[in-house]
């Protein structure tokens, strides 16, 4: 809202300044501190209004050192992250921009199928909460309208250069002349097009990149009309998949806001350097126009998980419950696709694949073991991951700064793939 007022009052009436807020830079700036101020300063209010409400979480007895004395925290603390994401997105970013709104419909999407859940176990004293079959409904239903606007929504293109998309044979929206940076600093003048394709970019390989209409290679020249078939299926996997890894972590105090805030931090940057022609042709990454505007989003949202740890590092005032964990997940495994980046989700959110790694493992062995020998065994003392550690004896506050301090090295390893060719 406010982008697009001051864009006015600069046009209309020149006002000193308002020129400001044309910059990603900026705006992102301004996010980051009105997030953080929003979910301090109202943080503490809803943490007031969920005690008021007694909505307290209920323990389940596991045997883990600690464990009762967190009975009664107020749950639900997702909303602090929702608030401090979704106000000053509304306030700074370019409403009409395509990837913007997705991200705010998976925000709002996924929060509010997390708080059905929570909803359910607190005041419906059912401690299963929201039938699992509802909640797989809810992410493929994210999941098909984020693939089906990206295959399908004009506005959602990347650059190639002309002579590669005619050869493709790609549906062209717009062609220009550019200047293009090369490695070695010298540039070029070369015809550039504005195209629809499935192509994303994929690490540790020369060329980077994959189209997915070459799992339909065997239709031949019509294998790009009907990519959909495998991109949309792909895109409701990888939302589903991040939101449930997200969920699964959010087992001890700080450790699913703390991880998430690392991640986002490097899809904010990827989404700046994105639409920068010069960065973007250097790491060859895709060039994609209004993917910086996606920077501001992310900035919100960084700025809301740090304030929330505020909150909830240990001892926690406040869980994030469903309603903050699965519309996390959402937001990461959206802005990943959109950025065209999912191939790096196994290592961006190492942490959330170990994590969900680790209860596959341990349920299937213990499935398996109890059909061969009658007795169930366990890989570990007990999954998700995090709880092996506390089962170990290690406190729960390092566990999440190691965890966290692997999430930093995720990052890192994650940046530097786009060199590592």
């Amino acid at each position: 809202m406010l982008y697009h007022l001051f864009e006015f009052l600069e046009k209309e009436y020149n006002l000193p300044g308002a020129g400001l807020f044309q910059y990603i830079t900026f705006r992102s700036g301004i996010a980051i501190i009105l997030s953080l101020i929003i979910s301090i300063v109202f943080g503490s209010r809803i943490i007031r209004s969920l005690n008021r409400l007694q909505v307290g979480e209920s323990i389940r007895d596991l045997g883990l050192t600690g464990q009762q004395e967190k009975a009664g925290t107020p749950t639900m603390g997702g909303f602090i992250i929702l608030l401090a994401t979704l106000v000053p997105c509304l306030l700074l970013s370019k409403l009409d921009n395509v990837y913007v709104i997705l991200l705010i419909v998976s925000t709002a999407w996924m929060a509010s199928i997390g708080f059905v859940d929570d909803y359910i176990k607190v005041f419906k004293k059912n401690k299963d909460g929201l039938h699992g079959k509802f909640k797989i409904m809810g992410q493929v239903g994210l999941g098909l309208l984020i693939g089906v606007t990206m295959f399908f929504h004009e506005d959602v293109v990347i650059r190639v250069p002309l002579e590669q998309a005619l050869a493709d044979g790609l549906t062209i929206i717009d062609q220009f002349e550019a200047r293009i940076s090369s490695v070695n600093a010298q540039a070029s003048t070369q015809m550039m097009a504005y195209v629809k394709s499935t192509w994303t970019n994929f690490p540790f390989l020369k060329e980077g990149e994959f189209d997915y209409a070459t799992l339909l290679w065997f239709l031949g020249d019509n294998a790009s009309n009907f990519a959909w078939i495998v991109f949309i299926p792909i895109v409701i996997f990888i939302i589903t998949a991040v939101s449930n890894g997200s969920n699964l972590t959010d087992g001890i105090d700080g450790l699913a806001a703390g991880t998430s805030a690392i991640i986002v931090a490097v899809l904010a940057l990827i989404a700046y350097v994105s639409e920068n022609t010069i960065i973007s042709d250097y790491l060859s990454i895709y060039y994609i126009p209004g993917a910086a505007e996606m920077t501001v989003f992310a900035s919100c949202f960084l700025g809301g998980c740090i304030g929330f740890l505020w909150y909830n590092s240990y001892p926690a005032k406040v869980f994030m419950g469903d309603t903050g964990s699965l519309m996390i997940g959402g937001i990461i495994g959206a802005m990943a696709i959109l950025l065209r980046k999912e191939f790096l989700i196994p290592i961006l959110c190492g942490v959330f694949f170990v994590e969900t790694v680790s209860v596959m493992l341990q349920v299937s062995y213990f499935k398996y073991t109890k059909r061969q020998t009658g007795v169930g065994k366990r890989i570990f003392l007990m999954s998700p991951l995090h709880h092996h550690y506390q089962k170990l004896g290690m406190h729960e506050s390092k566990i999440v700064v190691r965890f966290w301090i692997i999430g930093i090295i995720l990052a890192i390893f994650t940046i530097i793939s786009f060199k590592i060719r």
